[in-house]
């Protein structure tokens, strides 16, 4: 399905290039200024009209009907994007200092719920309720949405199926400045053309999966694969990188993570540490030179408390208020992170689906896609059990 909202996002450049022309089309336009009105008074017993040859009258106006069209191109874009004037005087004006990118790249990101996908009985997406419990996250406390991320099924998720799911978001009042979106393939063409679609949307902000069919990738191989994918991705795009080598086996080293964001300082704004070592994540955090968000809920008060940037988790299905209170507080939500204990101990999606469905009463949250499955005996009783009382908060 093709895409029914386009973010228009000038490019300054278009301006700059009002201002140019080529140097035969300058000069002409001086001999069309000057000349043709010279003409005009060389016998002053004559009207303009019959001093001016129509071949004059024709040069004259060629000229500056593109003179007309270029001031008028200029006009546009500075409306549109009142910055255009600016980057056109300086290009500069907008560089930032590592220390200034890191504090204003996502330095208020908070919590995004990592959405859960319902499925109606038929495997379609069910949009009103993905829309629903979307806007309804949001109205509890979080910061935004993410979509088609590990929680979301993304890899399970079909590239018009993703838009259909973008298009109804946006229609039912999620802003696309609320959403980030989960990138899920391993051949560079596919993920940027994830990518496009997003960004035709208005949606800039991007959860980048490793190249994740590639087990035992090396970091120099893992760097060439981002590095062609920056250079080639829409310039609008920014990137957090995933780091969830238990899902991928294809870990993001700390080092390689600080080469990719010192390398790549305007697409690199953050990485997601969903391993679960808070050795790995204390490293990233100790460096300062990139904004970290916590997958694992029983880790974020103290990232939190280190300066971390939030966390994209799937936690806040369930409790978008105590997310958000955990990450404000900087304080440990002991019983939430017993909660998370039970959760990793059996398969961690088909868990939250068959809380969100005892909760709700929706059997969409407790379908799943092949060749995922429901919680089946002592794994579901362990979770029925351990979420008997269950409410949200």
């Amino acid at each position: 399905m093709a895409p029914t909202k386009q973010a228009f996002a000038p490019n300054p450049a278009i301006a700059e290039a009002a201002f140019k022309a080529p140097p035969p089309v300058i000069i002409l336009e001086v001999v069309a200024l000057f000349f043709v009105p010279l003409v005009g008074n060389v016998d002053s017993s004559k009207t303009m009209s019959t001093a001016i040859s129509p071949a004059q009258m024709i040069l004259f106006m060629v000229f500056r009907f593109q003179v007309n069209v270029r001031i008028f191109v200029l006009c546009v874009t500075c409306y549109v994007d009142n910055q255009c004037v600016t980057s056109i005087i300086n290009p500069d004006s907008s560089a930032k200092t590592p220390d200034e990118r890191l504090e204003t790249d996502i330095a208020h990101f908070g919590i995004s719920t990592a959405l859960l996908t319902p499925f109606h009985a038929d495997g379609s997406l069910n949009l009103p309720l993905l829309c629903e419990h979307a806007n309804e996250t949001l109205e509890n406390g979080v910061n935004g949405v993410t979509l088609f991320g590990t929680t979301g099924e993304g890899a399970s998720i079909g590239f018009s199926e993703r838009a259909a799911a973008i298009s109804a978001l946006l229609d039912s009042g999620v802003s696309a400045q609320q959403m980030t979106l989960g990138l899920c393939a391993s051949a560079i063409s596919d993920v940027l053309v994830q990518v496009q679609q997003g960004v035709e949307f208005g949606i800039c902000q991007f959860l980048l999966l490793p190249p994740f069919y590639f087990k035992g990738s090396q970091d120099t191989g893992l760097f060439e694969w981002h590095k062609e994918l920056f250079d080639k991705a829409d310039k609008r795009a920014k990137f957090i990188l995933y780091h969830i080598p238990q899902v991928t086996q294809v870990p993001l080293s700390v080092e390689l993570v600080l080469q990719l964001r010192n390398a790549f300082p305007e697409r690199v704004m953050a990485i997601k540490d969903s391993a679960g070592n808070w050795d790995n994540t204390r490293a990233l955090l100790e460096s300062g030179e990139i904004p970290v968000l916590v997958g694992d809920e029983r880790l974020l008060h103290k990232a939190a408390a280190m300066g971390g940037a939030g966390s994209i988790c799937g936690l806040a299905n369930l409790y978008p208020r105590r997310m958000r209170t955990l990450f404000d507080s900087h304080v440990e939500d002991v019983a939430l992170s017993a909660d998370v204990d039970l959760i990793v101990s059996v398969p961690v999606i088909p868990a939250l689906k068959l809380i969100m469905m005892r909760r709700s009463g929706n059997e969409s949250w407790g379908r799943l896609r092949a060749p995922l499955q429901a919680l089946q005996g002592d794994d579901r009783k362990a979770i029925e059990l351990g979420f008997a009382s269950d409410s949200t908060a």
